[in-house]
């Protein structure tokens, strides 16, 4: 089964709508597949409609922020209940704490004599198609800042302004990684380490966090994350096995314009590694269907 399971829509920091993100996919060959935006579901409905219209499997997803040792993770859940009132809510406290980022971004730019950051990272936003209720992320400040006239393209705008350890890099106090996984389980669904490649750890660090993700109750590692190297991948998926977690995979797709992420174009999954797609408690979780 080709499955794609982690991507980003116009509801976070993708620059295309859910339906259109939905019908790209189908037309790329994906047969199962989720909606992953940073914090947020709002895309969701729209998605699953036309996911299952195209004729792909569907199970409900999201990305989200979690804490761990002073490191911002992400965690991706899926096949968990949208409707479920308390996971709502707990995004609802999370997407409060988006807004405020977003202000202190702006005030830190208009302190270099960049005003006017807020409305235009929301203007940008409204462009792309993006709900306007939704707190704009960095990628909306850049095409501000590049539609301004500030820097020449969206790279330069997070390589001098926006990017790590810059001063549009605002830590939010996200939720802890317990904190994450009980609310994703406690909505019926599956908690999934993202991109574990990704954060920086070493070999050793690696494994403590998945020791930690195990106890808190996930379930599973997105072992392949675009276009990984295969040694990576390998790597994972050596883990994996390890220390008994099922596996993922997913495109990161955020915007066509990055063959690293293109949909459905993926670093192949370890052949000896059990696919979270064939797991039963999957299959059985209220967000699954099709």
């Amino acid at each position: 089964m080709r499955a794609d399971l982690h991507m980003h829509s116009t509801a976070s920091d993708g620059v295309l709508a859910p339906m259109e993100l939905m019908r790209r996919a189908a037309a790329a060959g994906v047969e199962l597949i989720a909606l992953t935006d940073h914090d947020c579901i709002d895309g969701l409905e729209q998605a699953r409609a036309t996911a299952l219209a195209e004729g792909m499997a569907w199970v409900s997803g999201v990305e989200l922020s979690a804490q761990w040792q002073s490191r911002t993770l992400h965690i991706l859940g899926y096949g968990f209940d949208p409707q479920d009132g308390d996971f709502q809510q707990a995004l609802s406290e999370v997407r409060h704490g988006r807004w405020r980022r977003a202000e202190q971004i702006a005030d830190k730019l208009a302190e270099k004599n960049m005003p006017g950051a807020l409305a235009g990272a929301i203007e940008q936003q409204r462009l792309a198609g993006a709900d306007e209720d939704s707190p704009p992320a960095r990628p909306h400040f850049a095409d501000w800042l590049v539609a301004s006239g500030y820097v020449a393209d969206r790279g330069a705008a997070f390589q001098k302004w926006l990017g790590a350890g810059k001063l549009g890099d605002i830590r939010q106090h996200w939720p802890t990684l317990d904190t994450v996984v009980g609310q994703i389980r406690a909505a019926g669904g599956i908690a999934v380490i993202a991109h574990p490649w990704q954060y920086g750890f070493s070999r050793s660090q690696l494994r403590k966090l998945l020791r930690a993700f195990a106890e808190a109750g996930g379930r599973g590692i997105e072992v392949v994350n675009g276009k990984q190297p295969v040694e990576q991948v390998a790597y994972l998926g050596k883990l994996s096995r390890e220390l008994g977690f099922l596996v993922s995979c997913g495109s990161d797709f955020h915007n066509p314009d990055s063959p690293w992420m293109a949909l459905g174009q993926m670093t192949a999954l370890p052949p000896d590694c059990q696919p979270l797609w064939q797991d039963e408690a999957f299959n059985a979780a209220p967000g699954r269907c099709g």
